[in-house]
């Protein structure tokens, strides 16, 4: 909610702004965090289309999570408390409006008496995901807070460095998808309506092929707009369903892992996040079961988020983690499972996690450079045997009349 507030800085002078909080509480602790002493503070009603935008709180950059998470986490090795820790890391942010008003929300409630997971609950300004909450109050709980937000702080870059590693390793072949598409769509509305007009003149039987592209080209002539929309529609729909519909993106989750080499890339990916994040779990004292779930909730396929989930009810029963990963109908990858059962067997589970997370990481790397490789000519195959075949088309009844 936002509120109007009216307050004394340091030097005496009046201030008057706006901030977002969950109640007038809040919001007067921000103004404390900032040293101002509040005068007045009243609700402030928002126009109804910028409290539709403003519905959804917004994610935190991970590049900034990350380097707080790193900052807290040498501010308390070197035995500072919470509070000083955010108030030092809030600091450094005093240029970023959003990311200082976080911190000095946190610094609030701490300072009230309450933990940091309970504080990073409670703050409305960042979405936090559930798995770095969760991940927090069980270190806290365990006295391990510095060393898993060191933890923390290397995962979250190392996921935002192979988000942007696959963004630019696919930004040419979906730029030679674009062009071809753009170039197909040019000749189809420009190109072969010119030469249709000559053989409607010539009135020439004409091949096969030939009809089929000139149909083609009619139909994208008189329903251009009309197939623009649906493919916006198509693509807004996709989207909307992956977001809210479970059964919807469960269902895509599993084609895309069905998938040759592509579903391979996807589950060495997931599955090099899972060992990651349950190793970090684990040397931070996580009871097992508990470090399986949280690790299961950092997964973004739904399939392999389910087995997991699955895997630890049984585990709670009594049963052993690779034996449980082996009984639903879908297989996890069968290193994976024979590399967590010898780590069952000999105790040392966490440092084969551990392991594992590296070599899957260095795995998906080649893979990815043999996917790219292929991908690239399969896509130039296309592009070059779709404007064949409409060249190809438009010059079969000029060769016929030069022969007749």
């Amino acid at each position: 909610m936002l509120y109007k507030y009216r307050a004394l800085n340091s030097h005496g002078a009046i201030e008057k702004g706006t901030l977002e909080a969950a109640s007038k509480a809040e919001a007067i602790g921000k103004l404390r965090a900032k040293n101002l002493l509040y005068e007045s503070i009243v609700p402030s009603e928002q126009p109804v289309l910028s409290r539709l935008l403003k519905r959804r709180r917004e994610s935190i950059a991970p590049t900034a999570l990350s380097r707080l998470c790193r900052d807290l986490s040498i501010y308390l090795k070197a035995g500072i408390s919470i509070v000083n820790a955010i108030r030092l890391a809030g600091s450094q942010y005093a240029n970023d409006r959003k990311l200082s008003s976080f911190l000095g929300t946190i610094r609030t409630l701490v300072e009230e008496g309450k933990s940091f997971s309970v504080a990073l609950e409670n703050q409305s300004v960042f979405d936090i995901p559930t798995f770095f909450k969760q991940s927090i109050k069980i270190s806290e709980d365990g006295g391990t807070l510095p060393d898993v937000l060191s933890e923390l702080s290397r995962f979250i870059k190392e996921q935002e460095s192979i988000k942007k590693q696959a963004k630019s390793a696919l930004f040419y072949p979906l730029f030679i998808v674009l062009v071809s598409c753009c170039m197909v769509f040019f000749m189809m509305t420009v190109v072969v309506p010119q030469i249709t007009g000559m053989f409607e003149q010539l009135g020439q039987e004409l091949p096969p092929i030939t009809r089929f592209v000139i149909g083609t080209s009619e139909f994208f002539g008189s329903y251009w707009l009309l197939m623009i929309v649906l493919i916006a529609g198509a693509i807004a729909l996709h989207t909307t369903l992956l977001r809210i519909n479970r059964p919807y993106r469960y269902a895509i989750n599993r084609a895309i892992l069905a998938v040759p080499l592509l579903g391979r890339i996807v589950m060495t990916t997931e599955l090099a996040r899972f060992c990651y994040m349950a190793s970090v779990l684990m040397r931070s004292g996580v009871p097992f079961v508990q470090t399986i779930r949280l690790a299961a909730n950092v997964q973004s396929n739904l399939v392999l988020s389910d087995i997991f989930m699955k895997a630890s009810e049984r585990v709670v029963e009594g049963g052993r983690f690779s034996v449980a990963l082996q009984a639903d109908g879908f297989r996890v990858d069968e290193s994976f499972i024979q590399s967590i059962a010898l780590g069952e067997e000999t105790s040392e589970l966490g440092d084969i996690l551990s392991n594992l997370s590296a070599l899957y990481f260095e795995e998906n790397k080649d893979r990815i450079a043999i996917f790219l490789s292929l991908l690239e000519p399969v896509l130039m195959l296309f592009v070059g045997g779709a404007v064949g075949f409409i060249i190809t088309a438009m010059m079969l009844p000029i060769f016929s009349m030069s022969l007749g």
